[in-house]
């Protein structure tokens, strides 16, 4: 189903409906119907057809039975089946030139069919109409096809949900379910809202949102999102974001947004056709009528029919739809593939890029921490857990999950207030009247606090704490790397790619990380502002870059690289919200297939481009010359056009 209404339109639409009804009535509150505007088919195209029905007796009595039609009776049937298969044209060039846009592929199409019945042509004029209006069809049939890839994408919404009320269960619209409400969700269902799972364990597809269709095994306590499948189990979730704010909702708005931008490719088309189509036009007003003043036997009529063949193979059709076609396809694609461009002509960028700059954390490796040891200074390690865990809690940085995750429910009751975030180093706060600092050693550097200098040289991730302006100790971190980490990074290297890690954890650990996955060159102990004056530097080296990330901190150097790509399981709505492409499922070798999914677009682009030129310069010539006919002219631009279409729609079915 289509989702035409904004967000507060649905939920007002729903809400007076009072759209709450228990699980075991049977009215659904939805319209079965089909509307058959919305299913172009023979029904709706039957004058067309009927014209060229018509085209086809004329032809085959004249041809075939050699039968001569009277003027004035073959005028009127070819009129009549002229205006079946034309009149959406000519209404559209009436309208257009009343707006003073007379330079268009409807008024060439009217000018070159009436020009022929004016010579008395009147088959060659219907033929025309009619074939130009076949390719037409054709382009719209594969345009539309294209936005229902990506319209399939979507239809991942569902429009009912089952909520717990009262113990009782209710079908409820998703966008009146409230936050911290449980929804039940059966095995076959997909999951509507985002939320914690609350059962023990449940198994989803997450194809909708990854690009990937092997089953997610999912625990209690664990995020599950909006367009997820239940694939066993009947699962009960605890509502965390509400409709309009779940991250399908803003991939959604993303998927939508990005096929209303266009490439540069796209803008050079529109703004070509604007002077060629004017060029053509002109040049045919030429072509009728300057060799008078060079050609002894000059006739008009002859030199009027060469101009409408010239106006009927210059209609600029096959560029015009092929290529934003294109673009549809690579989208569409992509986001099969489970990468969201966030237009067309980041296609394009990412066909420029040679350089990959990549965060560590989340990126090239898991983000998710496990505490490896805890060592002390004249505190007990329980208590040193707890004080951290608490103060900890104040941050969504892995790191601090995995210190929380580790301390369980020792935090419960422990006060902590004042907390701050000192960006690039750690957290600042008071915890049971105690003055605490937890994060990395340039945080105790920052307040003078004086640690062993040994700790410098543990390579896992490490949190050390201070209490009280005294040093208390440590948590080594472990984090894990990304399986198919390696491999994409040899797939950048295969690409010419130059490969960059920038991180704000400790250099030896960026460097041990750099090592097993093969990173060209690799730089710790980063700030944000360090990451992005290291972007900067690139940038003025002449390269073109792709950051990618998944943190808050890295929104401003996302912004900064040539196309910005955010992580978008693990990463931060600023992230995500600032990024030209977004990787769904956290996967790096999808960064290789998006740039792929670039160069392939715009190869077939490039090819359309070339080839409707191509065929369209040597037809003008060959009409110019009065080699070529209206039949032809006419047949070699629906040919080139529908070429153009299939050479297009192959994106579609490409693997990557």
């Amino acid at each position: 189903m289509e989702h035409n209404h904004d967000e507060k339109n649905i939920a007002e639409e729903k809400i007076s409906k009072a759209r709450v009804i228990p699980i075991h009535s049977s009215d659904d509150g939805h319209d079965h119907g089909g509307n058959d505007e919305d299913k172009p088919g023979w029904k709706t195209h039957w004058d067309l057809l009927l014209a060229l029905f018509i085209l086809m007796v004329l032809l085959v009595l004249e041809y075939g039975f050699k039968i001569e039609i009277p003027k004035i009776p073959s005028l009127v049937i070819n009129g009549i089946a002229y205006l079946l298969a034309g009149r959406k044209v000519l209404d559209l060039a009436f309208r257009k030139s009343k707006r003073g846009d007379i330079f268009n592929e409807f008024v060439l199409m009217s000018v070159a069919t009436i020009g022929a019945f004016v010579i008395g042509e009147y088959e060659e004029g219907v033929a025309v109409m009619v074939f130009y209006q076949i390719g037409e069809w054709f382009q719209d049939a594969a345009v539309n096809n294209a936005k229902k890839s990506i319209k399939a994408l979507l239809d991942v919404r569902p429009d009912e949900v089952t909520v717990i009320r009262n113990n009782k269960l209710l079908v409820a619209d998703p966008s009146i379910v409230e936050l911290g409400e449980t929804i039940q969700i059966k095995p076959g269902e997909k999951v509507a809202l985002d939320g914690e799972l609350l059962s023990e364990n449940a198994s989803f597809n997450t194809a909708a949102l990854t690009g990937e269709s092997k089953p997610d095994t999912k625990y209690k306590g664990e995020t599950i999102l909006a367009g997820m499948i239940n694939l066993n189990t009947v699962a009960e979730i605890k509502v965390k974001a509400l409709f309009k704010d779940s991250k399908l909702s803003k991939i959604l708005e993303m998927v939508q947004d990005a096929t209303a931008r266009k490439s540069q490719t796209q803008l050079f088309i529109s703004r070509f056709a604007k002077v060629y189509t004017p060029i053509v036009f002109f040049l045919a007003v030429a072509l009728c009528f300057v060799p008078y003043f060079f050609v002894n036997d000059y006739n008009f009529q002859t030199w009027f029919y060469r101009a409408l063949v010239f106006l009927v193979i210059s209609c600029p059709c096959a560029l015009v739809v092929s290529i934003p076609l294109g673009y549809f396809g690579g989208i569409g694609l992509a986001s099969r593939n489970g990468i969201l461009f966030k237009g067309g002509n980041f296609l394009d960028v990412m066909t420029n890029v040679n350089t990959i700059v990549m965060d560590k954390t989340g990126t090239l490796t898991k983000g998710v921490f496990k505490v490896q040891q805890v060592v002390t200074n004249g505190i007990d390690e329980n208590e040193l857990v707890k004080l951290t865990a608490a103060l900890e809690k104040n941050s969504t940085h892995p790191i601090a999950k995995a210190v929380t995750e580790f301390a369980g429910d020792k935090t419960n009751g422990v006060n902590v207030v004042g907390v701050e975030e000192i960006s690039g180093h750690g957290l600042k706060g008071n915890v049971d009247g105690k003055e605490m600092l937890a994060g990395n050693v340039k945080l105790l550097k920052k307040y003078n606090i004086n640690y062993p200098t040994e700790i410098e040289k543990i390579v896992d991730t490490i949190v050390v704490v201070a209490i009280n302006s005294q040093y208390a100790g440590y948590i080594t971190i472990a984090d894990e790397i990304k399986e198919d980490a390696v491999q994409a990074v040899k797939d950048m290297h295969s690409l010419n790619i130059k490969t960059v890690m920038l991180s704000g954890d400790k250099q030896s650990v960026v460097n041990e990380v750099a090592k097993k996955v093969g990173i060209d060159e690799a730089y710790g102990d980063l700030l944000p502002e360090g990451k992005v004056e290291k972007v900067q530097q690139l940038k003025n080296e002449g390269k073109h870059i792709a950051f990618v990330g998944d943190g808050v901190n890295d929104a401003p150097v996302v912004a900064l690289a040539d196309a910005g790509i955010a992580m978008g399981g693990l990463g931060s709505d600023a992230t995500i919200e600032t990024a030209d492409v977004v990787i769904q499922n956290d996967q790096p070798h999808k960064i290789v297939s998006a740039i792929r999914i670039g160069k392939i677009t715009r190869s077939i682009v490039w090819q359309n481009i070339i080839l409707a030129m191509a065929v369209k310069v040597f037809v003008l010539v060959l009409g110019a010359g009065g080699v070529a006919t209206l039949w032809e002219a006419v047949i070699a631009d629906v040919g080139v056009a529908l070429l153009a279409i299939l050479n297009a729609v192959r994106i579609q079915r490409m693997k990557v």
